[in-house]
């Protein structure tokens, strides 16, 4: 895949320059409300120059309506939206320097991959070439095919070249993989991380709850309109306890640690102090003759702390 052009310096984790510590998304009390319906709730986050962002939430957590506002599509009820420190609906401020990927965006079926590209692309007021992006998301070969003739995983890559024409300073990734097979989820992700390279800001909202967990400086999890916690990925899995996970013969003696025997037969511990109790457990085996079949054991992961939020409803 082709290289991104127009490298730009101080990325997120790199030199920080006093305009890359300025927020490149800055929201502050944001409300959106649909008639009688509050869909956000007094909502407030940053995202700086460079950074990988995940904003997720529940179904009906308030995440589509506050997207649509940050990306201009959607006026705010009342609080204050900044993009590049302007309003976004601002757009010929803010559009040339963003770049979104939707989940549907509705290419004219007429039109060639060729064609759908240079279009969209005029209207960014970037420059690019159309050929480079077709390599970067291998649809070179489909370059002369109608829209209406792509497959699903096809017209997804399409929608990420659109996003990415010119190397835009932020980019809006929703839900980007979905439809891809492996190989192609690889490439996009391969071409994300070149974007971050040369200073892009990514913004990703996804189901696939896996690549938020292992790409994102920081996570947005949103539940009822409100942020249900934010931070990065190890500050919202340490507020849950670790796992291990065993079956054990019939003869086994008792534990050294408490568990709880699940439905299943296999027993869970769930502790807060996973070296010192995994520790104990194989010394125990070991001094007892004892085989833990299919043994697990790690930290808690970001679907857990989805899971969570339904037990603390249920509570």
């Amino acid at each position: 895949m082709a290289a991104l052009p127009g490298k730009r310096s101080g990325g997120w984790n790199g030199c920080m320059t006093s305009s890359a510590a300025t927020p490149v998304i800055d929201v502050e009390r944001l409300n959106v409300r649909y008639g009688d319906f509050h869909a956000v709730k007094d909502l407030s986050f940053q995202v700086g120059r460079g950074e990988f962002y995940a904003l997720l939430g529940t179904n009906g957590a308030g995440k589509t309506s506050t997207l649509e506002t940050v990306e201009g599509h959607r006026a705010a009820s009342s609080g204050t939206v900044r993009v590049f420190g302007r309003n976004p609906r601002e757009r010929a401020a803010v559009r040339p320097r963003t770049g979104i990927m939707l989940q549907e965006s509705g290419f004219s079926p007429d039109l060639t991959v060729r064609e759908s590209v240079r279009l969209i692309g005029s209207l960014t007021r970037r420059t690019d070439r159309v050929e480079r992006l077709l390599g970067v998301v291998g649809l070179t070969d489909k370059a002369g095919t109608k829209v209406s003739q792509l497959s699903g995983g096809e017209k997804r890559r399409l929608d990420f070249a659109t996003a990415v024409y010119g190397t835009p300073e932020l980019v809006f990734l929703d839900e980007p993989t979905t439809g891809l097979d492996i190989q192609s989820r690889d490439d996009l992700w391969d071409a994300v991380d070149r974007l971050r390279e040369d200073g892009s800001t990514i913004v990703l909202t996804t189901h696939y709850l896996e690549e938020a967990q292992q790409r994102a400086d920081r996570i947005g999890l949103m539940h009822q309109g409100v942020f249900h916690r934010e931070g990065t990925v190890a500050e919202l899995t340490r507020t849950l306890p670790a796992t291990i996970r065993f079956a054990l013969p019939p003869s086994a003696p008792e534990l050294p640690i408490p568990a709880t025997r699940e439905s299943d037969g296999t027993f869970l511990v769930e502790t807060l102090g996973l070296q010192k109790d995994l520790h104990v457990l194989l010394g125990w085996a070991e001094d007892h003759a004892v085989e833990l079949r299919e043994l697990q054991a790690g930290p808690t992961r970001l679907d857990d702390v989805f899971r969570s939020i339904g037990s603390e409803r249920a509570a």
